[in-house]
């Protein structure tokens, strides 16, 4: 099952990746899941950065220094390792039975490179299904926080990358972007409220993870 956790800078997906999995290990669920000789693994990863390649990629798309970096190269480079990570460990994975949580995944690209920078869509749409051989999330959590909060969490986190120092209507058009894909697809993206305490986000989350598993 591929679980990718999805949201605008700062909303918490690292910290719920965590939680979440710490969940599936100690909460039992996992003994009930499938035909297992024993518990299915679950893994945690992450685009960009889910493979070696992945990361050299990411130190590229993030850094403060590819600043000139154009759209549509950008774009590319999102896809690029996100076809790496699918072939390499996605895939697989999927087809060994593993739950993987995903720190985001197709919908960022729609979000951030296509309502945030102004690509047109039915070329991401494109580009994503060559990139990901037509791997879709069987769920994904919409951490839905407000812009100037998350921006404000994630720059207290220390230096502020590339994507983070974005001026906050770009961020406000990716946020209109989770929105509108949320609204689109609202059988695979559910929204968790995360202006909410982590604790409490858990717990939401938790929830959707009980009704669909």
């Amino acid at each position: 099952m591929l679980i990718v956790f999805e949201g605008v800078e700062g909303s918490g997906k690292t910290t719920q990746i965590q939680r979440s999995r710490d969940w599936f290990l100690s909460s039992g669920i996992l003994d009930t899941l499938g035909n297992y000789h024993k518990p299915p693994p679950v893994i945690i990863t992450r685009e960009p950065g889910g493979t070696a390649l992945g990361i050299k990629l990411r130190q590229l798309l993030l850094q403060e220094q590819s600043s000139s970096l154009q759209h549509r190269t950008e774009l590319l480079l999102y896809a690029a390792d996100r076809s790496q990570h699918v072939e390499e460990l996605l895939q697989p994975q999927l087809d060994a039975g593993a739950i993987i949580l995903c720190d985001r995944y197709t919908d960022s690209t729609i979000a951030y490179q296509g309502y945030g920078r102004g690509i047109d869509l039915a070329l991401i749409e494109q580009i994503n299904h060559i990139a990901t051989g037509g791997l879709e999330s069987d769920l994904t959590l919409w951490l839905d926080v407000d812009v100037t909060i998350g921006l404000q969490r994630a720059r207290e986190r220390g230096v502020a990358d590339r994507m983070e120092q974005a001026e906050l209507t770009f961020h406000q058009r990716v946020q209109q972007g989770f929105a509108q894909l949320a609204s689109q697809h609202p059988q695979r993206i559910v929204r968790i409220d995360a202006n909410q305490s982590p604790e409490a986000v858990q717990r939401d989350i938790q929830a959707v993870l009980r009704q669909r598993i």
